[in-house]
């Protein structure tokens, strides 16, 4: 049975693909891997499709029992990768016999680091996609100690060290370009002006949904009231009450009220923002 074990689940382990975009129309948000760079770079190393499912952790990693032989890659956020004890390399395809315990360590910069095995992960997908969406609770369910993983028939070689250097790393600075509107014109013009010069930092409220910034100065309203729900994007730069400015990821809600500010395209800009931790700064770049 090419399946593995999940030994130790980490803080948060979920399945992830590319998502499933096309269906915000039925409120389904978009989902899959936050650093798409670090997602596809896995999946390269081990001769996978690109859509391949693979496991996304977050900040102290995750160990698997391998009930069959099989060639794993982790890439992401840099740690420690241990095979039955023994040093691994990271950024590579490694093999694992049958019988061999996998442990992925704790982030040693970064957040997340992304778990690909050759052949992807073959649990049953939802709407073409096999990606854990925590919004709304579609997908496979995050990883408990005992959960068997299915993995799916290999495809081509692997190739070692492909693209390992790739990836840049984890962000001291998070810089993120923003693109105006839709709702720029709801903010007051000195506060637009100060968001241009301001440094946040990234909340420890952060999740997959959002990436929330504290410390920075609150956004004040040019006008009163509220905006009835609308179409919100990836990279929404949406403003609550608070005047913070929240950026949206891959499991945003597909609808909000609360006025966006500016977009953050994806890209790069996002991926940096999938690896930054809490207390990293955070400025926005672009003509608000």
């Amino acid at each position: 049975m090419r399946a593995l074990e999940v030994v130790r689940p980490g803080a948060l382990t979920t399945v992830q693909d590319q998502g499933r975009p096309g269906y915000a129309h039925l409120g389904v948000p978009r989902s899959g891997a936050l650093d798409t760079a670090a997602y596809a770079l896995a999946n390269r190393l081990l001769g996978n499709p690109a859509q391949a499912a693979a496991l996304e952790t977050t900040l102290d990693g995750v160990a698997l029992h391998a009930l069959a032989p099989l060639t794993v890659a982790v890439t992401g956020a840099p740690c420690a990768v241990r095979v039955s004890g023994r040093p691994a390399a990271w950024g590579a395809p490694v093999r694992l016999p049958a019988g061999a315990e996998l442990e992925v360590g704790r982030a040693e910069s970064g957040l997340r680091s992304y778990v690909g095995v050759r052949g992807g992960l073959a649990v049953p997908p939802v709407l073409g996609s096999r990606s854990r969406d925590l919004l709304s609770g579609l997908g496979p369910d995050v990883l408990t100690a005992g959960m068997v993983l299915p993995v799916g028939p290999p495809g081509p070689d692997p190739v070692r060290g492909a693209d390992e250097l790739g990836v840049p790393g984890p962000p001291a600075e998070l810089v993120l370009p923003l693109r105006p509107g839709p709702r720029a014109d709801w903010f007051d013009p000195a506060s637009l002006a100060a968001l241009r010069h301001a440094t946040y930092r990234v909340s420890p409220a952060s999740n997959r949904i959002g990436l929330r910034t504290e410390a920075g100065p609150a956004l004040a309203r040019s006008r009163p009231g509220e905006l009835p729900s609308e179409g919100m994007v990836l990279g929404a730069v949406q403003v609550p009450p608070d005047g913070l400015p929240v950026v949206f990821l891959a499991d945003h809600p597909v609808t909000g009220g609360y006025p966006v500010v500016g977009v953050v395209p994806p890209g790069p800009a996002l991926n940096a923002a999938a690896q930054a931790r809490p207390g990293v700064p955070v400025r926005f770049v672009g003509a608000v």
